[in-house]
């Protein structure tokens, strides 16, 4: 028997190799019916992982969190998926990851998808659900995996499987006919689902690099209950009429112009007025907690990206460099590398922080034409960015004062509906991030028991870059810039 130590702490006994859901049938049948994934040792787990050994475990649903609605909704792609195969046999499979409203599957098809077709996959998807097919998880190691995607003509997969480590366990799930590549983790049936909708389609690049083909890209919804789904779609409509390019042009804020060029919005007369007053109010802010404001250059060296690391991990992201004379320059995409030569620009005495850098500093990504909108994704933008230079002993103190001026801003802006997300480091891919473990374990650990004593909503979920603490040295010890 095994200890397991459930999310309010108390302990509960198990068999060595129970899984997960089988957990939540002990504890309740109603929690098993309604279980999506499980939380073990703060990870996120398919409820058929098998807990073999002493761990904390919270079991997921579709209501209390949103890994466990992501669970739903990666399920609910993979049925989306098998509809479409059955429609459209020739169909290749991308990718269909869940996302934080709803999920999309990525499919290379030579014509477009209509709106009678994806009307016909909806009815399928209807139908799939209906069958009520067993969700069964199986692995294979890589050669066996390639020839299986092979055998079924998904060279997307094959790809995909080709570039993992030799010898990585290599899972796939299967419900009927259909067999995807995925890690999981899924629901028990297709069953389990119980309202779909098809909400939109689109053009994407695979991989997001213009260099390859262009997929089309399929984005849905689902629920547990009718009610949900009638609400959701009630609030996308209303939505629509609160769209910020509508306003925006109702309201002379800004415009576009193709002269310009795709992604480049221009604030006109009220648009920046409103800009201004933001812009004061915020700097205000910071200025009274002690914030110093700069002001650096909307453009840097390539060296100074290959010196703090971006060049190798965010070049694709950015415009193309400008040789001048005998020095190559890019636009720059973040503020980072710039802020962190000025902190460097002379000794700092431990005594001296924490030091607060900001700036309304302007960046430039390198966004596909088919990507912008509006004001939300564009390849200019006016970022309030900040970076702090704490000791250890006061990056708790310094979370709390910056969360603190988050919540101040929203209550003087009216909004209450929120939640925080808490990103974590991949711990099992270390190449993006400083490599200290016991500084990373410190530094999240502190964040958690912040938001967790300020009483906020928030969730927890890995990122494949997160924030970049940069250890420097001072003239006695050592500082963290975040």
């Amino acid at each position: 028997m095994i200890n397991i130590i459930l999310k309010d702490g108390s302990k509960k006994e198990i068999k060595e190799g129970e899984s997960c859901l089988d957990l939540a049938k002990g504890i309740s049948e109603g929690l098993a019916r309604n279980m999506t994934a499980a939380l073990v040792n703060k990870e996120v787990k398919d409820l058929r992982y098998v807990l073999d050994k002493e761990a904390q475990v919270e079991i997921l649903t579709f209501d209390n969190s949103l890994e466990g609605k992501r669970a739903y909704w990666h399920t609910t792609s993979h049925i989306m998926a098998q509809a479409v195969k059955r429609l459209f046999p020739n169909v290749k499979l991308a990718i269909g990851p869940a996302i934080d409203n709803g999920f999309y599957y990525d499919f290379d098809t030579d014509t477009p998808f209509t709106d009678e077709d994806k009307r016909k996959i909806e009815e399928e998807m209807e139908k799939i659900i209906k069958e009520d097919l067993k969700i069964e998880k199986f692995v294979l190691p890589k050669e066996e995996a390639i020839k299986l995607m092979k055998d079924l003509k998904e060279p997307y997969k094959v790809e995909l499987i080709e570039e993992l480590k030799a010898g990585e366990e290599i899972s796939f799930y299967k419900q009927g006919e259909f067999t995807d590549l995925c890690a999981g983790p899924h629901l028990e049936s297709t069953g389990k689902v119980k309202k779909v909708k098809i909400l939109s389609s689109s053009g994407a690049y695979w991989r997001g690099s213009e260099k390859n083909k262009m997929l089309q890209r399929i984005y849905g919804i689902s629920f547990t209950k009718a009610s949900e789904l009638e609400e959701y779609i009630e609030k996308l409509e209303e939505a629509k009429q609160r769209d910020h390019r509508k306003i925006g042009k109702e309201l002379d804020l800004f415009m576009t112009h193709p002269l310009v060029g795709s992604g480049l919005p221009m604030y006109l007369p009220n648009g920046a007025t409103v800009r201004r007053l933001l812009e004061r109010y915020i700097q205000d802010k910071e200025v009274k907690m002690g914030y110093k404001h700069v002001y650096t250059p909307s453009m840097g060296n390539v060296e100074l990206y290959k010196t703090s690391g971006h060049w190798d991990h965010y070049k694709e992201d950015m415009f193309p460099v400008m040789k001048m004379d005998t020095e190559e320059l890019v636009l720059r995409p973040m503020n980072c590398p710039h802020h962190m030569l000025v902190y460097k620009n002379k000794m700092h005495s431990y005594r001296e922080l924490p030091i607060r850098i900001g700036e309304l500093a302007h960046d430039f990504r390198f966004e596909d034409s088919g990507n912008v909108c509006g004001l939300e994704r564009v390849r200019e933008m006016c970022q309030n960015d900040a970076h702090l230079f704490v000791r250890p002993d006061q990056i708790k103190e310094e979370f709390r004062k910056v969360v603190e001026l988050i919540l101040s801003v929203y209550k003087d802006f009216g909004f209450t509906d929120y939640s925080f997300r808490l990103s974590l480091r991949d711990k099992d891919n270390k190449e993006k991030y400083f490599d200290d473990d016991e500084m990373w374990d410190n530094a999240e650990s502190e964040l958690r028991e912040i938001l967790t004593e300020l009483g906020l909503d928030f969730y927890e979920a890995k990122r494949r870059s997160s924030i970049l603490w940069t250890k420097t040295r001072c003239s006695n010890k050592n500082s963290y810039g975040a």
